[in-house]
């Protein structure tokens, strides 16, 4: 997982409340074995409207989504995240979460940033013209415009983040110990260790 410490640049204004997980991505691309390519089904049924402002190119490509409230909703499919990830998001602003889409979210490196929705309405305004920046170390989002908002982040998940560390990472920190651990029990205890290829 890459470390996230600042995402900056153009942001989709989407605004829509009570974004479900099937409408991130519908069921029928949960059957892939691949997270690759999940992006080009993101937001579907949204993008049959050729006015869909993730298909715009003036904001195709950014990392940055603003939503509305209660986004992720619905299944707990991981797929949501995955499908943001491959097609380049790496924040969302919303007035809400989905508490498991915002857990999947985090595990796999995209920051969710919580803020009022009148900051949230201010975001969307300046979204249609101008880059915006989140900064995790001081948990700023900020505009162009002077604007300056923070925000909370649970400070397991913003080290995490800011290390790049998922949950494989984060067991690694300790693989010394691990190990360590592993060699004694191997020692002292044989016959748990048989079979594991740590027995003498």
């Amino acid at each position: 997982m890459d470390p996230v410490t600042q995402v900056e640049g153009g942001a989709y204004p989407f605004g829509m409340k009570n974004v479900d997980t099937d409408i991130i991505i519908p069921a029928h691309f949960l059957k892939t074995v691949s997270r690759d390519g999940l992006g080009r089904g993101a937001f579907e049924a949204l993008r049959k409207d050729p006015a869909n402002v993730f298909d715009d190119p003036q904001y195709k490509g950014s990392p940055i989504i603003i939503a509305g409230d209660n986004f992720g909703c619905g299944s707990s499919r991981e797929h949501a995240a995955w499908a943001l990830l491959d097609m380049g998001v790496k924040a969302v602003i919303a007035p809400s979460f989905s508490d498991i889409f915002a857990g999947n979210a985090f595990k796999n490196g995209i920051l969710t940033v919580v803020l009022p929705q009148d900051q949230v309405d201010r975001l969307m305004e300046v979204a249609r013209t101008d880059p915006i920046t989140i900064d995790l170390e001081s948990q700023i989002v900020t505009s162009p415009f002077q604007d300056r908002f923070s925000f909370e982040i649970d400070p397991f998940r913003k080290f995490c983040l800011l290390q790049g560390l998922d949950e494989v990472g984060l067991t690694l920190t300790r693989k010394d110990a691990i190990t360590g651990y592993e060699q004694r029990l191997a020692q002292e205890k044989p016959w748990l260790a048989r079979g594991t290829g740590l027995a003498a």
